[in-house]
């Protein structure tokens, strides 16, 4: 047992400074953040809207994301990372506080839409970030910390906001969510000053390659964005399905999205270490991460026994696992030869476009089709995802031995 934990312990040494106050202050932002996996059962208990309008005030959600992401690639490569991320915490910490005083469908979505557009202005900065204070060769650990850290706090957040909602009502975990954003952002400004700050890897590119020109990139981002609309389903129709079909409780279904973050918590670094070190590359794990994903959904229409929920979810959490870190590092790595901020707005650009589909066709399908059949329209999207990983991944093989043959040839 010693052994085990020291080992553990190790998966976490030669990471900067830096990157640990960063993946602090991530986890104080979303800790707060339990609005989110509660916001479509808010909109369905709280303010009666139908599964329909609900699908619709996601799309905004995701209109929200899609801008805010491409608006934050563009201002950290003009003003910075730093300054990107402290104006957009502390704003966003304000609409917060703010969303929850409006009601009517057109106000809901509006809100919705510009709490998104300032709040994920920081994605592209945080990951531009984490590239200038980490090493070279500490590149997927660091991602793999701030995913830690960002699902130790959606652990405690859903269940956190399960007994918020059973005392406060749905309001407080508005306050709650502002209230952290504000906290994150004053930690930010203490210990991640520029002049604070060590820069550990150069970030700027000389003659940088356009983000929109690189085929495989792009390509890739479609995968990713197929692997969002999957994943998503956790986020707005899987909480619904709990409470409708189940009969589940928030606080238990705070406690089922709770083991999400707590498992990725105890496994998450361990697995990438042992993953960096075999011999399969970023896209064939990113392509396994893909297939369990989907499995978690597939096999809800195997049972009516509610134990499957759990199932579902370890298998959803260990593809996600797999294939979030790896799809990070793969897209820091071919930003390495352009504007940084382009490449990582893209790479948040592709989930915030499974935000805007995600939650609208999963939970229209719903409403239209039913559950189960939603289920297997939802696995076929995963299948999809893994087949262009795989072929993906087999191209660039592919081009890389034509590489190596050409210099071989020339030497």
């Amino acid at each position: 047992m010693k052994n085990l934990f020291n080992n553990y312990i190790n998966t976490f040494k030669g990471l900067s400074r830096e990157i640990w106050w960063l993946a602090f202050i991530t986890l104080i932002n979303r800790a707060g953040t339990m609005v989110i996996p509660f916001l479509s059962l808010y909109l369905k208990e709280d303010l009666n809207f139908t599964v329909a309008d609900v699908g619709w005030v996601m799309s905004a959600f995701g209109l929200g994301s899609v801008a805010g992401s491409w608006l934050g690639g563009k201002l950290t490569d003009t003003l910075g990372y730093y300054k990107v991320m402290v104006r957009s915490l502390l704003s966003t910490g304000i609409l917060f506080i703010v969303l929850q005083f409006l009601n009517t469908f057109a106000s809901i979505c509006f809100g919705i839409f510009v709490v998104m557009l300032v709040a994920d202005t920081f994605r592209p900065a945080m990951f531009v970030a984490l590239n200038a204070y980490s090493k070279p060769e500490n590149k997927i650990r660091s991602l793999t910390l701030i995913r830690l850290a960002i699902n130790l706090g959606f652990s405690a957040g859903p269940a956190l906001g399960g007994l918020i909602i059973t005392g406060l009502g749905y309001g407080g975990l508005f306050w709650v969510d502002g209230i952290t954003c504000i906290a994150a952002t004053l930690v930010l400004i203490n210990v991640l000053h520029p002049k604070k700050a060590k820069i550990l890897d150069e970030v700027k590119t000389e003659n940088p390659v356009s983000a929109y020109s690189d085929k495989a990139f792009l390509i890739f981002l479609v995968a990713m964005m197929l692997f969002g609309i999957v994943f998503l389903q956790y986020f707005s129709t899987i909480t619904i399905y709990y409470k409708d079909v189940h009969v589940l409780s928030e606080f238990e279904i705070g406690i089922i999205l709770g083991l999400n973050g707590f498992l990725i918590f105890v496994f998450e670094m361990p697995l990438i270490k042992w993953l960096e070190n075999s011999k399969y590359s970023k896209l064939s794990l990113m392509f396994f991460g893909a297939i369990l994903t989907g499995l978690s959904l597939l096999i809800l229409n195997l049972t009516t026994w509610s134990g499957v929920l759990i199932i579902g979810m370890l298998l959803m959490t260990f593809g996600e696992m797999i294939a979030f870190p790896f799809s990070n590092a793969f897209a820091v790595d071919r930003a390495k030869k352009g504007n940084q901020g382009e490449y990582m707005a893209l790479y948040s650009i592709s989930f915030s476009v499974a935000h805007i589909f995600g939650h609208n066709a999963g939970l229209q399908l719903a409403g239209t089709v039913g559950y189960n059949t939603t289920w297997y329209i939802i696995t076929a999207i995963a299948a999809i995802c893994a087949i262009i990983l795989f072929s993906l991944n087999e191209k660039l093989k592919t081009d890389n031995k034509r590489k190596a043959w050409k210099i071989k040839k020339i030497s």
